[in-house]
């Protein structure tokens, strides 16, 4: 029987630097680890080189767009950023080759590369990490400009139909694919932002956190507009001024443009005494920081955006084995399902009064972080969703040789927490 030959992977990543993005890096492992060759294409920040082989990965980078704000910065960024990668590619191309590109959005741009050699029959695989045109609109409040949002709608569109294979971050991403694209549903693969376990799992507790109070409540991830930890804030308001609930502290794990504000929002409630920003947290401290969480809050609020999108911090809490309040929003419960209690959408006084209602019940605290931890292990962890990953490979006729080492055995990059948070 004549073997499938072994492809060459181009990866195309603009809205992280690499290896700091946790699910490229993972995608890009697993490939390598199962034979593929892999090369990735992304911004660099200092003090990274130009080109690095980081543990079988090749990574050419190019200059990181001048940062910004609104939407004039971003299609300055995007500009930027396609232009680097359009020079990259056909360098790519001629000095190693490829056979697919892999696309991860956002933007959905590169389909504008990917257009190009699909005349010389390279595959395309669109990598729909975020629904763009409901991203736009909840980064602006509900406020954006129609013509930008029909904008990105068509470019997503277009990403999904010339794609040769789609891969989806949940089945809500995959029906807009299949309804809003029009593609057929054999084109789509479900591979999930699965934390490697072996990592992300229960340790000693950070002694520093556990002293600020006795009950701990945490979040972690990108700390920006849409990711409604100005609710978890307010929340925190209720529950000392109005609940009477003092002895507790709230450690915020992240950056992001949206902590200034949210620093002049704890100053004004005067509730610098009960919380804690710690800016980006190196990835290996992690474990430390969450285990040091009695509860961890998803404050999400509900948009067409967030109801949709599996959120990665979601996944974290429950490899640590933490129980979660959040708002009751589709994907949250499609990933935590009993690991977490949902508080009525968009509601900051439930949201207080759910997050008091599991502080009041330890046992139920322990049986949902038990939940979450075997959800993850049974179902949503990364080495589930490399499988998931090698299918969608295969649909295109392409099997990598016998895998030729374990994916967990890479050790992870010295990046941060924010870096580390796609949503």
């Amino acid at each position: 029987m004549k073997s499938k030959p072994k492809c060459r992977v181009l990866m195309l990543l603009e809205n992280n630097p690499y290896p700091s993005d946790l699910r490229v890096r993972q995608e890009a492992n697993s490939l390598v680890s199962n034979g593929f060759q892999v090369t990735v294409i992304a911004p660099g920040t200092r003090p990274q080189s130009y080109y690095e082989n980081i543990h079988g990965v090749h990574v050419y980078r190019y200059p990181g767009p001048p940062a910004g704000e609104g939407c004039f910065s971003y299609l300055i960024e995007y500009s930027w950023a396609l232009s680097f990668s359009f020079f990259l590619t056909f360098w790519v191309f001629f000095r190693r080759g490829f056979d697919v590109i892999h696309a991860h959005n956002p933007p959905d741009l590169f389909v504008l590369i990917a257009m190009c050699f699909r005349i010389v029959g390279k595959k395309f695989i669109f990598d729909h990490h975020d629904l763009s045109p409901e991203m736009y609109y909840a980064r602006f409040n509900n406020q954006g400009n129609r013509i930008v949002y029909k904008t990105l709608q068509f470019f997503e569109i277009l990403s999904c139909r010339m794609a040769h294979q789609i891969i989806a971050t949940n089945e809500s991403y995959k029906k807009i694919e299949i309804e809003r694209a029009g593609v057929p549903t054999d084109r789509v693969s479900i591979v999930r932002n699965g934390p490697d376990i072996s990592k992300m799992k229960p340790v000693e507790p950070d002694p520093s956190v556990r002293a600020k109070a006795s009950i701990i409540l945490g979040y972690l991830g990108v700390i920006g507009q849409q990711d409604g930890v100005d609710y978890l804030i307010r929340a925190l308001d209720y529950i000392v001024k109005e609940l009477g609930i003092t002895d507790i502290h709230a450690i915020i794990m992240g950056s992001g443009s949206a902590v200034p504000g949210l620093k002049r929002l704890t100053a004004k409630l005067e509730l610098e005494h009960y919380i804690s920003f710690t800016g980006s947290i190196p990835y290996n401290d992690l474990p430390r920081y969450v285990s040091a969480c009695d509860i961890c809050v998803d404050p999400d609020p509900y948009n067409p955006y967030n109801d949709r999108s599996t959120m990665v911090k979601m996944m974290d809490y429950m490899a640590m084995a933490k129980p979660i309040v959040a708002f009751d929003l589709t994907e949250h419960r499609a990933s935590a399902g009993p690991a977490a209690l949902y508080s009525i959408r968009n509601d900051i006084h439930d949201l207080a009064k759910t997050i008091v209602e599991l502080i009041k019940d330890p046992q139920l605290q322990d049986k949902m972080g038990e939940i979450g931890r075997q959800r993850m292990i049974e179902q949503f962890a990364w080495h589930h969703q490399e499988n998931q990953l090698l299918k969608a490979y295969a649909n295109l006729g392409f099997d990598g040789p016998e895998k030729t080492s374990p994916v967990n055995s890479i050790p992870p990059c010295n990046s941060t927490a924010t870096e580390l948070v796609s949503k």
